[in-house]
């Protein structure tokens, strides 16, 4: 299980969910890489790309998923070489931006992944997104109704455009969380896995 952690964040605050996930997958080896560039915002952290809070956060996301992509796509390539472990025992989560990365990298790959993850994200489709080739993993969706950082209408959003395209999703609203993971939302998570881990 790969985890990627929010804006201005590391990979240290995420590995944090490695335990009560490690019940869903007995075994599983966690991975929580740091994103590639320093953090504009905060200099004791990462981003996996810049935000413009003064103007249009969606364009950041628009512009900025398909050029971190490519990181992404050699960390999980480099990890499958050297593992072999096979893409399709790897679920890819996040949290924030680090779920926008899991679902926009996690849809344009031609393997289908074992599942993704979104804590309090957002869904930019990839290139070609919806046409053959690409796999098409189950995707968990997992928002604060009261979140005020990343709307909660984006989870609800990627439902919308990730089920007519044929991807299994599931879809959970934790009621009075704001911008975090709620025990609520990791239980909801913690099935989703456990769930595909029967499959």
């Amino acid at each position: 299980m790969v985890l990627l952690h929010g804006y201005g964040s590391d990979g240290s605050d995420l590995i944090s969910l490695a335990p009560p996930l490690q019940d869903a997958l007995p075994g599983a080896l966690f991975l929580a890489p740091n994103a590639p560039d320093p953090c504009q915002g905060n200099p004791f952290g990462f981003q996996w790309f810049a935000l413009d809070y003064e103007t249009d956060r969606v364009a950041s996301r628009q512009q900025g998923l398909p050029a971190a992509r490519p990181v992404l796509v050699e960390f999980l390539e480099d990890l499958w070489e050297q593992t072999g472990i096979a893409p399709e025992r790897t679920v890819l989560a996040g949290f924030s931006q680090g779920a926008m990365m899991a679902l926009h990298v996690g849809l344009s790959l031609p393997h289908k992944l074992m599942g993704l993850i979104a804590f309090s994200g957002a869904f930019v489709p990839p290139e070609a997104f919806g046409e053959q080739g690409l796999g098409k993993p189950a995707v968990c969706l997992v928002h604060g109704d009261r979140d005020e950082v990343v709307d909660p209408k984006y989870s609800a959003e990627a439902k919308v455009a990730l089920e007519p395209a044929g991807v299994e999703v599931s879809h959970h609203v934790s009621r009075g969380v704001a911008h975090g993971i709620a025990p609520d939302g990791l239980e909801f998570a913690i099935k989703f896995i456990e769930r595909l881990a029967k499959e």
